[in-house]
């Protein structure tokens, strides 16, 4: 008799008097492929680490049936089950990672910067499977090489710092390949990749779920994602299944309100027209940034060899406009948005509203203020010690210190108020710290900080990528917004082509460092030169 591997009945999941994951009742068939979808905050991370207990002070109800593998059983027994919910800690130990793999979203955080990664892969061949060390070594060195990882013998020497996010994502992938799981939980494992990487580590796990004949339970709030992988998906609102079903069949005919909603939320592209005699605010012609780097061999005593990260860019940003600049990982994008904040050195010309950066802080701060950034993690780059108050008007201490107290209070309120954060919604707002906020929020504050000092250009460094579909929809009419009443304009540094589509003027490809092309908007969508231009947009597109 064959029983699901999983059966998930009545799972609540609750924090002292807060119940966060409500009567969950859901089931994963064996080699089955299933999406738990939500906007953030919904309790898909939450459920999916509560079945393995991995949540500190989560107090656990209801059944989580794991069933045993097939040849612990006989051919006409029912397989045994055990209720997770109830195994002893000792039990459960034995499950983890054997039974029940994860792979987290940001690998650079789950992978221990102290270890090779052949050593992490290795651990877990000798812990789980008890392979002597030698042929652990071996058998890892196979699992990096099932994974796409190039030169996998090289790489099991690297430490996590030295590769890739791709390839990071791959170990992790290994890592779960390593004990057999038959259960492979991937929490939004694509979220911070480009949508080519994207596509790449999807189709990898999709070859080795056919392969190994596992599960897997994908974490996302990427509808694009869970259409091209998933067998079933389940929606979840707020702690609650609203929802369940067929892929084909909920994407393409949803019956809840909210799946309705987030099948709506794609970025709508609303911006004005681009003006062809606006003001300059950012030119480059031949622009360079380079590092140095070791050479080999007995020249590497004398002289440094160079690596040049961005190779001979050109573009112009005109006031009211916004240049998006695509590429994969490693194409240099970042490193042109430091060379644009003056944050690294760079060579040929490169000026803000004529002026050039020189390096001295000093004769830099009044191009600074003209020139302010908003990242893509705003939980990260917004201090947890610091209060709203402090947060926001940091900026305006350096660039306006003649501001008495009076002003500097007007202005952070008009700034908050317009990008929809007020007292009266957010009651003691000055006095919150970020952990208060959600994501959105969040990066609401890290514009908000941004506009304190009146600038002319944001570098948009990924804004969205960490967000889920409805409150990056959100994000993105913001920007929209604000552009339209200020006059700003976007450097904005994307993977996202969905993203590009919504709110960029012109566009600038990059690859290696090299600018391949670029034009506006309808030029590159419509009749892209480059072959490699053609790949990105039709992966977004598709997305």
């Amino acid at each position: 008799m064959k029983l699901p591997l999983l059966q998930v009945r009545d799972f609540c999941v609750r924090f002292g008097d807060t119940e966060v994951v409500h009567s969950l009742t859901f089931n994963v068939e064996q080699g089955e492929k299933v999406a738990l979808v939500g906007e953030s905050g919904s309790g898909k991370s939450v459920t999916a680490l509560s079945l393995m207990r991995l949540v500190e002070g989560a107090q656990l109800s209801g059944r989580c049936l794991w069933t045993a593998a097939e040849d612990e059983a006989a051919e006409d027994e029912v397989p045994q089950t055990w209720d997770l919910v109830k195994l002893k800690p000792r039990e459960l130990r034995a499950l983890r990672g054997h039974d029940v793999a994860y792979v987290f979203q940001e690998p650079m955080t789950a992978l221990n910067p102290l270890f090779t990664v052949g050593d992490q892969v290795c651990e877990v061949l000798e812990i789980k499977r008890g392979l002597p060390k030698r042929e652990a070594w071996y058998e890892a060195t196979r699992l990096l090489g099932d994974t796409g990882i190039d030169h996998p013998a090289l790489r099991m020497t690297a430490y996590p710092h030295q590769l890739s996010g791709g390839q990071r994502q791959r170990v992790m992938i290994a890592m779960a390949l390593a004990a057999q799981a038959r259960l492979l939980v991937a929490d939004e494992p694509t979220t911070a990749l480009d949508v080519s990487l994207r596509a790449q580590i999807l189709d990898l796990l999709n070859t080795l779920q056919q392969r190994h004949g596992m599960a897997i339970l994908l974490i996302t709030h990427d509808l694009a994602t869970v259409r091209r992988f998933a067998d079933r998906v389940l929606v979840m609102e707020k702690g609650h299944l609203v929802e369940s079903g067929d892929t084909v069949q909920v994407l393409n005919q949803p019956q809840h309100a909210y799946t309705q909603r987030l099948l709506r939320s794609q970025p709508e592209r609303d911006v004005l027209p681009a003006k062809a005699n606006a003001d300059i605010r950012l030119h480059a012609k031949a622009l360079r940034v380079s590092y140095p780097v070791k050479r080999g061999g007995v020249l590497g005593w004398f002289l440094k060899g160079r690596f040049d990260a961005v190779k001979q860019a050109d573009f112009v940003l005109r006031a009211g406009q916004t240049l998006g600049v695509i590429g994969e990982s490693g194409s240099g994008k970042s490193t042109l948005a430091l060379a644009a904040l003056g944050l690294l050195p760079s060579q040929g010309s490169l000026t803000v509203d004529g002026a050039s950066w020189s390096g001295k802080a000093h004769k830099d701060l009044p191009l600074r203020a003209k020139v302010q950034v908003v990242f893509q993690d705003p939980f990260s780059s917004l201090s947890p010690r610091m209060t709203v108050e402090e947060i926001v008007t940091e900026g305006l201490a350096l660039h306006e210190p003649e501001l008495d107290s009076l002003g500097r209070l007007r202005r952070l309120l008009i700034t908050l108020a317009s990008v929809g954060l007020t007292e009266s919604e957010f009651p003691n707002l000055l006095r919150r710290y970020p952990h208060e906020f959600s994501g959105g929020q969040r990066q609401r504050l890290a514009i908000a900080r941004a506009l304190m000092v009146n600038p002319e250009v944001l570098v948009l460094d990924e804004p969205t990528s960490a967000l889920d579909v409805s409150t990056q929809q959100q994000v993105l009419k913001l920007l929209q917004k604000l552009q339209k009443e200020r006059g700003l304009s976007y450097l904005l540094i994307t993977h996202d082509v969905a993203v590009v589509r919504a709110m960029a003027h012109q566009v600038m490809v990059l690859r290696g460092g090299e600018v391949l092309e670029s034009g506006t908007w309808e030029q590159l969508s419509q009749q892209p030169n480059h072959a490699y231009t053609h790949l990105l947009l039709s992966a977004g597109l598709a997305d």
